[in-house]
């Protein structure tokens, strides 16, 4: 894809995070925004998957450490074929299979349950070992948060990647600044990630987290580095696309009314056309 239509395909994806916690009338907001591009390039540019098959062996694992932004990864999964769009509308309802977190065992492409923060990078680095000692060609993609990277787990399980050389595994970490409490580093502080990150003897890199250029050229780079796993450290806005959203931290958690949700969705609009014109 060109960087035009991964950005219309973003757009499309961010439509339908508002949907899903508008219907839903809860979820996260603010982290699913501001991961969009990171879901959209890997999801649409990068991956090795295929809808139709999502469980074949060779493809390339996703695993969303930072299980709440779940909208983020559903709207994605549907815009990518999984299961259909429409279905974003059931988010948490009793009886649907688009649950508040993922769910490997009912929901199409989700590689990995998660929730619990802090644990999606131990089960993204058991998948890049299992491919080491299975020769297998695959790489392992997980996305972590910047509040949730204060978990001590992660760094356990950083240590043991950065230890056995596991090169077929490119972290991201979203980088809005915000967790539920407020600014992280008011909060508990994890900087300076990318160099506690250097520290376990990662591979890493810090990029515009909306510039689909920059991700993409941070990738490549990622994969060509041999011997050592990878951290991209994406420097993103908590509630992307949606102006009154932006960077503020009430948004991680909660839904849009119905007036927040038709100016949100009205906003989107327009940046759609804007970007078919172009």
């Amino acid at each position: 894809m060109e960087i035009k239509e991964l950005a219309i395909t973003a757009n499309k994806i961010r439509q339908g995070i508002l949907t899903a916690t508008f219907n839903a009338k809860s979820g996260h907001p603010g982290g699913s925004l501001s991961a969009t591009e990171i879901f959209t390039y890997l999801y649409f540019q990068e991956m090795n998957i295929d809808p139709a098959d999502p469980k074949k062996e060779d493809r390339d694992r996703f695993v969303l450490s930072k299980g709440h932004v779940a909208p983020g990864l559903y709207s994605t999964l549907a815009n990518r074929g999984f299961f259909p769009v429409e279905d974003l509308a059931t988010l948490r309802h009793v009886g649907s299979y688009l649950q508040g977190h993922p769910d490997m065992k009912h929901i199409p492409g989700v590689d990995m349950s998660s929730g619990s923060l802090g644990q999606g990078l131990s089960c993204a680095v058991g998948m890049a070992l299992a491919g080491k000692l299975k020769g297998a060609d695959y790489n392992v993609f997980a996305l972590l948060g910047d509040g949730e990277i204060e978990e001590g787990q992660i760094w356990e399980a950083a240590m043991f990647a950065g230890y056995r050389k596991l090169d077929n595994l490119i972290v991201f970490v979203d980088n809005n600044n915000l967790q539920i409490d407020g600014p992280i580093d008011q909060v508990c502080s994890p900087y300076p990630i990318d160099k506690k990150f250097e520290a376990f003897n990662f591979h890493v890199q810090n990029v515009d987290g909306h510039d689909f250029a920059a991700i993409a050229a941070a990738v490549d780079a990622a994969k060509a580095a041999k011997g050592m796993p990878s951290v991209i450290v994406a420097h993103t806005t908590k509630g992307k696309g949606v102006s009154f959203m932006e960077n503020q931290v009430g948004w991680h958690g909660k839904a849009p009314s119905e007036e927040e949700y038709n100016q949100a969705m009205e906003e989107l609009r327009k940046e759609a056309e804007e970007l078919c014109q172009m």
